[in-house]
């Protein structure tokens, strides 16, 4: 009878053997870390196979099917109380809740300097344009479609350099009264190059807006939505479906940035949370 160790030796090692399973048996991502700005994984006291309705902070949560069993997806906002949590559990008879614990989680701060100092200190009419802009990009980070099954074991969606973590407190120009959260991931790249799809997805949304620039919106189904920013140019249109590698649109500088970059947002739950969560380490 041929080993475990024999069939990984005749393909080449264990690492090939991984590419043959399906992306849920190899990791079912996102990973499980219940911290403020993360994601937590709630096995669910379900048996039957129709999809149960779970809510979090008045919000419909992704649920998916992992050996048998039922789970909640759960993204936590950034400025979350660390304990203990309730998610609710509709079911026939009525709702159950269920708690889960979120850990404490400390984020870094960092000093930004934008060279363009209207994008630090808008006029009025920036500001307006803001206000007019921000509807747009609530609405598209509230979609929900019902799906079956969500692809959300994620690729980068640029090869470039990890810069500004995700949760980082971030001073503008030396603006201490201003601190802000960064609530994306930002990736280092030159100007033109590529930005994918990371899975399977559906163009819902493209603008041009104040803060972020050209942007695409991306929605992977029950909530899970992907946001990309600063892009030079746009090769996608609202509606087109779109598969894990296809072309989005290239790396640019437009909005606020002091440099051209991606700056890649994973909204789950109407949360944004850790876009590292949704890619296997290893």
């Amino acid at each position: 009878m041929m080993t475990s160790t024999t069939l990984c030796k005749t393909i080449g090692g264990c690492l090939a053997a991984l590419l043959f399973l399906t992306p849920i048996q190899a990791l079912a991502l996102p990973q499980h870390n219940p911290i403020p700005g993360g994601v937590a994984i709630v096995d669910l006291p379900v048996s039957d196979e129709t999809t149960p309705r779970v809510f979090f902070n008045q919000q419909r949560v992704m649920v998916r099917r992992v050996d048998n069993k039922w789970q909640a997806v759960i993204g936590i906002p950034l400025d979350i109380k660390p304990g203990s949590h309730l998610l609710t559990l509709m079911k026939k008879q009525g709702s159950k809740e269920l708690a889960f614990k979120v850990k404490n989680k400390k984020y870094a701060t960092r000093h930004i300097t934008i060279p363009n100092e209207r994008m630090v200190s808008p006029s009025e009419k920036d500001i307006e344009r803001h206000f007019r802009e921000k509807p747009l990009i609530i609405a598209a980070l509230q979609t929900w479609t019902e799906q079956p099954e969500v692809e959300s074991n994620f690729i980068l969606p640029v090869k470039g350099r990890l810069t500004s973590p995700f949760g980082l407190k971030r001073i503008y120009n030396k603006q201490y009264d201003r601190i802000r959260r960064h609530t994306g991931l930002d990736i280092a790249a030159p100007t033109g190059t590529p930005v994918i799809a990371p899975a399977r997805a559906k163009v819902i949304r493209i603008g041009d807006y104040f803060f972020t620039g050209n942007t695409v919106f991306l929605d992977h189904g029950q909530g899970l939505l992907s946001m990309y920013c600063h892009l030079s140019k746009v090769s996608v249109k609202e509606g087109d479906e779109l598969k894990r590698g296809d072309r989005i649109g290239d790396v640019g500088s437009t909005g606020r940035v002091n440099g051209p970059h991606l700056h890649w947002v994973i909204s789950l739950n109407n949360t944004k949370v850790e876009p590292k969560l949704f890619i296997d380490a290893r």
